[in-house]
């Protein structure tokens, strides 16, 4: 099958899990500035799982650009993480709606560990089926935020059940790490 068609699905799905997102967001009851300070949580878990799936949805775009067939593996890897990313707009809700707690930010946590475990599963089916000497495995090379951004998880993850905010904030760093498309891949196709 054509890599596009696995992109375009993609792009579908990440599109909705926004929109669902965005559907779940409430509006306040009142007309003053007071009244925005009670969702003033869920908006900002909004935006940094809007930021999450924008990081996603750019770097699956530049993943699949190295490719141009995919198979079976690499369609199941897709799917994947694809479920992952569908969770996003539960554990945003959740963890926006009790303002960042203890067990929802922990459960956010996790989805963001197995949305990432699920992307390197993703990359790693694609080079096992182009090899290591296609554009991919030029591009990644060795792959630092790939390592790091895991690691920062499960640190956030243990410290969400003391210093929930801490991890919040952990969260959004690794997000800061990513935001900037993955470059590595952009340069092989400019030369």
């Amino acid at each position: 099958m054509k890599s596009s068609r696995m992109e375009a699905f993609s792009d579908g799905v990440i599109a909705i899990i926004i929109t669902i997102m965005v559907l779940e967001m409430k509006v306040p009851h009142g007309d003053d500035l007071q009244a925005l300070s009670t969702v003033l949580p869920v908006f900002i878990s909004y935006i940094l799982s809007f930021l999450y799936l924008g990081i996603y949805w750019n770097n699956h775009h530049h993943l699949l650009h190295t490719v141009s067939i995919v198979r079976g593996p690499i369609l199941w890897a897709n799917l994947h993480l694809l479920f992952w990313l569908s969770l996003i707009p539960f554990v945003t809700g959740w963890m926006g709606e009790n303002h960042f707690a203890r067990t929802p930010v922990t459960l956010y946590g996790i989805n963001l560990f197995m949305a990432g475990t699920a992307y390197i599963i993703l990359q790693k089916q694609i080079l096992k089926f182009h090899g290591m000497e296609s554009s991919l495995a030029q591009a990644i090379g060795n792959d630092l935020k790939g390592k790091i951004s895991p690691i920062l998880y499960l640190i956030a993850i243990a410290l969400s059940q003391f210093m929930p905010i801490v991890a919040g904030l952990i969260y959004l760093l690794v997000a800061i790490l990513w935001i900037i498309p993955d470059r590595r891949i952009e340069k092989l196709y400019q030369e």
